[in-house]
């Protein structure tokens, strides 16, 4: 049923906030860290649990597929706005450690390109040449 999606999904989201703010209780921050993303977490482990012992039928994946799909945005929204508001009260060094992050992503980007592409091998360009002049 659908509505067992939208139940763990709810019951991931309610342990993720809670666990989001007893992180934040420890590192002494008066916040939520990472509640959102832990929920996530939990509801990809739960999901995987579940469909792997065959307990989670079609109808529990839609419940689950519709409100990911209405949830992660808006709460993807509202924590950028946390971020940006955060950086910009917090003086130059949380701006130039964003900066900094952005600048170093896009460098890596040239790097993950070439880890994702498969390795040529001597035989498979041996191959290629011969297929090429044939």
């Amino acid at each position: 049923m659908i509505i067992y999606g939208v139940a763990l999904l709810s019951i991931c989201t309610l342990a993720g906030i809670y666990i989001g703010q007893l992180l934040g209780i420890a590192i002494g921050v008066p916040a939520n860290v990472g509640g959102v993303g832990i929920a996530m977490i939990l509801l990809i482990f739960a999901g995987t649990y579940l469909q792997k012992r065959g307990l989670m039928n079609p109808k529990t994946e839609q419940g689950i597929e519709f409100w990911s799909a209405v949830y992660i945005p808006v709460v993807v929204a509202m924590a950028a706005q946390q971020n940006v508001y955060g950086a910009l009260s917090g003086g130059p060094m949380a701006i130039t450690a964003g900066v900094v992050a952005v600048i170093a992503g896009f460098a890596l980007v040239p790097l993950l390109d070439k880890m994702g592409k498969p390795v040529a091998t001597a035989n498979s360009v041996k191959a290629e040449s011969a297929t090429s002049q044939a």
